[in-house]
């Protein structure tokens, strides 16, 4: 086992929203699947990194509480800069963090749920 995360999924009610959003925020393109009824948007990944996605499930709510995901980021003012004209709002941070850790934040993105964004030390 190389990480303990293999997949993580982002709940979302309406998922062409959703890619709106995610897409300028985090410069990438997500790929549309639709596995069973499911419907996704998968972020890029290359194994043995971990993947996720954007999903849109009738048993997934989007939520503000509950478990935090990190997205990373190489530039955390300009990814916040890019949160912000998408319709998302910063909710704390930036705060560097000690022992050279990097700088971490958190948002709410266009389905309502608070996603954290790390930055690596420069």
């Amino acid at each position: 086992m190389n990480n303990i995360i293999n997949w993580f999924e982002i709940p979302t009610t309406d998922l062409k929203r959703a890619m709106a959003f995610y897409e300028p925020v985090m410069q990438l393109s997500l790929r549309y699947e639709n596995m069973s009824g499911v419907e996704m948007a998968i972020f890029p990944y290359q194994d043995p990194a971990t993947g996720g996605a954007l999903v849109k499930f009738e048993h997934f709510t989007p939520s503000a509480q509950g478990c935090i995901l990190y997205l990373h980021t190489s530039d955390l003012k300009a990814t916040l800069e890019r949160v912000a004209a998408a319709g998302g709002e910063c909710v704390f941070g930036p705060l560097e963090l000690p022992n050279d850790i990097g700088t971490i934040a958190l948002f709410m993105d266009s389905e309502g749920n608070r996603i954290g964004l790390h930055q690596p030390p420069l």
